[in-house]
């Protein structure tokens, strides 16, 4: 099992297939494998490598994590990995860290996809130290009100059923400690960039995905990120909520392929 030492934490990552490489940054509360819904078709002809963010999976948890941390911990993985360049594909949490390494290491990009997330342009709740109650209840009773707010229909009009209750059954087995939730969620409470940065530093080929469901990041997040990259394209799922990984199955994985094809087609032409 691979690790990678940054920043006073070790970080476990991992890597599966052979091609054009692809970094996977999963979002808040969840393991790197929660990916699963697009792993093994992915791997199929790219080189996959995924990690758990700090507090999730098998890394450890520390205090006072921000979001340019955890994307020094993307950048750490990507180099024990062995990787000049990556896709890089982030969703929620993981598509304002994805936003942030393309921001910060433009060179290492091949591309960057921005899924069900927003460009974060306030600093909410700056200074207030304290997580949302539920983050300050003990870890067994947290995973049962989570297990209990789990149902099928969350996931948006358009999801099968049996797939939303599979991806229930493995988020109850998914590892994650309240340290590390709690301070993944002070991180994206303290994060802000800007529209100006944005355009200045997101010139690679950029993806935007989003379902019009999402009742966590509303879609109208992913259209102004959409209008704030002009050059972007923007994949709206109907009927998907906030992981259209599930609710648009297929479709949501053939369409980061597509456009990661695109680009390496694109690439390989110049």
């Amino acid at each position: 099992m691979p690790y990678v030492t940054n920043d006073g934490a070790k970080i476990h990552w991992e890597a599966q297939g052979q091609g054009t490489p692809v970094l996977l940054i999963m979002g808040h509360l969840y393991s790197s494998r929660m990916w699963y819904p697009l792993l093994e078709t992915l791997a199929r002809t790219h080189r996959v490598i995924t990690f758990d963010n700090r507090g999730t999976g098998e890394s450890d948890t520390t205090g006072n994590v921000t979001v340019e941390q955890m994307t020094s911990d993307a950048l750490a993985v990507l180099d024990a990995a062995g990787e000049r360049k990556a896709h890089i594909y982030g969703v929620s949490m993981g598509g304002g860290i994805a936003g942030e390494f393309g921001m910060a290491h433009p060179e290492r990009c091949l591309s960057v996809t921005l899924g069900c997330t927003m460009l974060k342009q306030t600093r909410e709740g700056h200074g207030n130290q304290r997580a949302p109650w539920i983050y300050h209840m003990p870890r067994w009773l947290v995973r049962w009100v989570l297990r209990k707010a789990a149902k099928p229909e969350n996931y948006g009009s358009a999801a099968p059923r049996d797939a939303a209750l599979h991806d229930i059954a493995v988020i109850a087995g998914d590892r994650w400690t309240m340290k590390g939730v709690r301070e993944q969620n002070m991180a994206i409470t303290k994060y802000m960039t800007t529209r100006e940065r944005a355009q200045a530093k997101l010139t690679m080929p950029v993806l935007v995905l989003h379902g019009d469901e999402d009742p966590l990041v509303d879609v109208k997040f992913g259209r102004e990120l959409h209008e704030i990259l002009p050059h972007s394209r923007y994949v709206e799922f109907k009927g998907a909520g906030h992981n259209y990984l599930i609710a648009a199955g297929e479709r949501a994985t053939r369409s980061f392929i597509d456009f990661i094809e695109d680009v390496d087609a694109k690439r390989a032409a110049a």
